[in-house]
């Protein structure tokens, strides 16, 4: 995977209770992440093959590459903004995920099978979910409507999308920053990656947590207006399980992959 390049490891979103059990949870939710489980799994296989073991993918190529890797991180963490307003403790829920980046990180620095994983997308959940219950909890909101608040921080993330690379800008706009920003590891986690930074999962808190933080302003509104009754009887029973168990799915996919291709 290039080095400090978002990488196609996106985590699954938050757990919830069972569809059956509670009103709390969405189904439809359940079915988006669990498609997007999916698309990773393929994503990592065409990568295992390409990368790791010299397949030929003549597909497996930007833009196709960067558009595909977008789809399914980008509505990992959307989708995990929205559902930070159904959680019965986001600080716990927050905790759990920045445990699970610690397991990663020394895993993969143990497996050294590619770059060890440093501020990966597990990380970013962690650390948006904290962000998000701390801005909640101090009441931090524009003056304008959520549903404007959810496209500004949006835009915003657009903009800023570029600045592990050094500039930010949207379209033919790019404003380049100062190299001395990037002449340090220690903000690496925060956007900033110093020059001997190097990840295999890298999703920083500059810009992916305005992704973030654009679902939950957006799913808090959206769901105060009904969204909920409204999608509660769109089921896929397959997908919902698979998104139900993503996070141990993205545990455990990547293992499982390498160990067939290696017994291939």
């Amino acid at each position: 995977m290039a080095r400090c390049a978002p990488s196609s490891a996106p985590s699954p979103s938050l757990e919830a209770p069972d569809c059956t059990s509670t009103p709390r949870r969405i189904c439809l939710f359940d079915a988006l992440r669990g498609l997007s489980v999916i698309s990773m799994v393929c994503f990592h296989l065409c990568y295992d093959l390409s990368v790791l073991k010299g397949v030929e993918l003549p597909l497996f190529a930007s833009p196709l590459i960067d558009v595909w890797r977008a789809s399914i991180s980008w509505n990992f963490l959307f989708l995990a903004g929205i559902m930070c307003n159904m959680s019965r403790s986001n600080p716990r829920r927050a905790l759990r995920y920045l445990f699970v980046s610690v397991l990663i990180w020394a895993s993969t620095i143990v497996a050294r099978v590619d770059d060890p994983i440093s501020f990966g997308i597990v990380f970013c959940m962690g650390a948006s979910t904290l962000l998000a219950a701390a801005l909640e909890r101090i009441g931090s909101h524009f003056s304008c409507h959520p549903a404007i608040e959810a496209v500004m921080l949006f835009l915003a993330f657009l903009v800023l999308l570029p600045l592990p690379k050094g500039f930010i800008g949207l379209g033919g706009l790019k404003l380049m920053l100062p190299r001395g920003l990037y002449e340090t590891d220690l903000f690496s986690w925060l956007g900033l990656p110093g020059p001997r930074f190097s990840s295999g999962d890298y999703y920083p808190l500059l810009p992916y947590s305005l992704l973030y933080l654009s679902g939950a302003r957006w799913g808090g509104w959206a769901l105060s207006k009904g969204m909920a009754r409204a999608v509660r009887n769109i089921r896929c029973r397959p997908l919902e399980l698979v998104g139900r168990h993503a996070l141990f799915l993205y545990l455990l996919h990547q293992p499982i992959l390498l160990l067939i291709l290696g017994l291939l």
